[in-house]
């Protein structure tokens, strides 16, 4: 599972929502804020972004969920560029 827990207002409720699964044998990879504390047993992976304001967080969870998929991929022997059922498009003006 992938958690992100960023958000301050919900933080609590997350980590909370993420215990759960951990308890029933989840593999998690928890996304948080650098000034973030948790407990070290709560994922198999924390994977830490800069701590900006909440508004922008959005930023570089995209890039560390695009670097998850892309990785996924290559591991799993997939050819990144050609994704099945992708609908692709150019406009020219």
């Amino acid at each position: 599972m992938i958690a992100i827990a960023t958000q301050k207002r919900i933080f609590a409720k997350t980590l909370s929502n993420v215990r759960e699964v951990k308890a029933r044998g989840a593999y998690v990879i928890l996304i948080t804020k650098a000034g973030a504390v948790v407990d070290q047993t709560l994922a198999d992976v924390q994977i830490r972004i800069p701590d900006v304001d909440d508004k922008f967080t959005v930023f570089p969870i995209a890039v560390v969920l695009q670097l998850i998929a892309y990785y996924a991929s290559l591991l799993k022997g997939l050819d990144v560029d050609q994704p099945r059922n992708l609908a692709k498009s150019v406009t020219v003006e």
